[in-house]
Formats: C-alpha cells, structure tokens, sequence
C-alpha cells in the first residue's frame, strides 16, 4: 500500500473540523466535506477563527496559520473525495447513516483508500460491513477538542489487515498524536470505563449518596480528576451521553450500561449540558450553580 499523502474528512462539525484542522496543520492536503454549503462555511469559519486565535495569543505564527489554511478546501461533493489516500467519517453517531455513506464511499473511491469512522460507542465492524474493504477499514476516534487532545483510540476489527492498521496508526502519530491499539468492543478503552463511571455517579446522586457538588468535588479532589462527572457530563453533552450508554447497553446487556432514569429525563427535557446552557449545572450565570431541575 502507497503512503499517505491525502485526507478527506467527511463531516466539519465540532469533531469533523477539527480532525480536519490537525491534518492540514500536520502538512497534509485535506478536503472536508459537508451535506451543504452553508453547514460547510460554518465549519471552515471556525476553523479560521481557532487559527487566528492562535496567532493572537501568539501560539502560532501567522505563516503556519496560512499553509494550514492553503492545505484546506471544502466540498458539498463525495466524488471530490477520490483521490483521498484515507477519508475519516465523523458525522452524526447513527449506524444506518454511516452505513450508507460508506457504501456509497466504496462506489467511488480507489482500491487502496483507506476508510475510517470516528466512531466513540458504534462497532466498527457493522460500519465496515456495508462496504466490498472491510480489511482496509479502522475505527479513528479522536478526542474533543481535536486539535488539543492527544489520544486516538485506534480500532482494528477481525478483518482489519496488518498493513492497513500500522498505516492507519502512523497516521494517527504524524498527526502529533499518540495512539492506542484498541479491539473493536462498543466504547473502545476509554468510554468503556469512563461511561459506567459517569453513569454511577448519577445512580450514586438518585439514590442519596451525596449531592451533585459534593460527588463533584470528592472526585476531584480524592481521585484527582480535573473535573468530577456531573461537570465532565455536562461538557460531554448528556444527550451524547444518553446515547452512548444506549448503544452499550444494546451491545452488553448490563445495568451499569444502562442510562439512569434521571439521566433520560434530562436528555428528554433539552436539558444537554453546556451547549444548551443547562445540565446537570445551569451556565445563565457567571459560575455554574445546580440546576434547579436536579434539585426539585
């Protein structure tokens, strides 16, 4: 197999661009794709901004901001993807959308691409499925902020090939990322621990053990987590959240997958964390304070 010489991404939301961004900023020619032009402007706009913002704080220069920039182009197009040496899927976490995509992806592009989900909870295995590549077919999944966290969880299924797991781990690594070799189990390594942690917390929370604040601050402070479960979910966002604990639930069938009842009545209620401006906490303020939904 030929080495990488360039990305597509398909998908410029919150971890679509970004994944886009460390790949244009690692010398990497990148297209990114979008179902239209308006979501796709939105996209590279905040990848812009985020750039600029670094050269105002003066943690890059104005010329790496620049090259990033010119390594950078959008498409509304799949065919425009083609010629992509490896294409990164980070689009809504829906399997049956990810399986259309990728079928109408194997249609179209070379015998030598490289195709990748960015996946957190899916098998990466029912997405290969729906392609003619399941040994050239990996699970890529980046942490949020992409551009500032180092992990990729890299997934290789049963008929992930040798050549095209040690390219796609390469690539995570030329990225300036460190990678993890990871069998591909619904959440991967991380949020196969990290999800039955939060989940207990709010278990923890229904049944008495302690307040929101105060299971918060003994995480923090006793396990010297930089920030305790209700914030962390929060800032996850509790319908990502929700859904997760969803899919793991379906793969493993056991409780402490399951999503708490409180949990789902807050996903239910728009209640989603930070991006909706009320969670588990209420950001209207200044500081966060509990939400008066929890609290009732």
């Amino acid at each position: 197999m030929s080495e990488i010489r360039k990305v597509g991404v398909i998908g410029c939301g919150l971890m679509g661009r970004g994944i886009a961004q460390v790949s244009a900023a690692s010398g990497y020619p990148t297209v990114v794709r979008e179902v239209n032009d308006g979501l796709l402007e939105a996209g590279l706009g905040a990848i812009r901004k985020q750039l600029d913002r670094g050269v105002e704080k003066g943690k890059l220069e104005a010329a790496d901001r620049d090259a990033t920039l010119e390594r950078l182009s959008g498409t509304v197009s799949l065919e425009d993807l083609t010629d992509c040496d490896i294409i990164v899927e980070a689009i809504v976490e829906d399997i049956e959308v990810k399986k259309d995509l990728f079928g109408a992806l194997d249609r179209q592009c070379p015998d030598g691409t490289i195709f990748a989900s960015n996946t957190s909870s899916l098998t990466v295995t029912e997405i290969a499925a729906s392609t003619n590549r399941p040994d050239r077919f990996v699970g890529l999944h980046f942490f949020n902020p992409v551009p500032v966290m180092k992990l990729v969880e890299v997934v290789r299924t049963g008929a992930t090939s040798s050549a095209t797991f040690d390219r796609a781990f390469a690539f995570a690594r030329s990225l300036g990322k460190v990678p993890i070799a990871c069998m591909d189990n619904s959440g991967f390594v991380v949020n196969r621990l990290l999800v039955p942690y939060m989940l207990d917390a709010i278990r923890a929370y229904e049944e008495g053990i302690g307040s929101i604040e105060d299971i918060d601050t003994g995480m923090k402070l006793g396990c010297g987590y930089p920030m305790g479960p209700f914030i962390l979910g929060d800032f996850v966002g509790l319908d990502t959240l929700y859904f997760i604990a969803e899919i793991m639930f379906e793969e493993y069938r056991e409780k402490r997958f399951a999503p708490p009842p409180l949990l789902k009545r807050m996903y239910l209620a728009g209640y989603h964390g930070r991006k909706t401006g009320k969670g588990f906490y209420d950001y209207s303020g200044e500081e966060p304070v509990v939400s008066k939904f929890v609290t009732k």
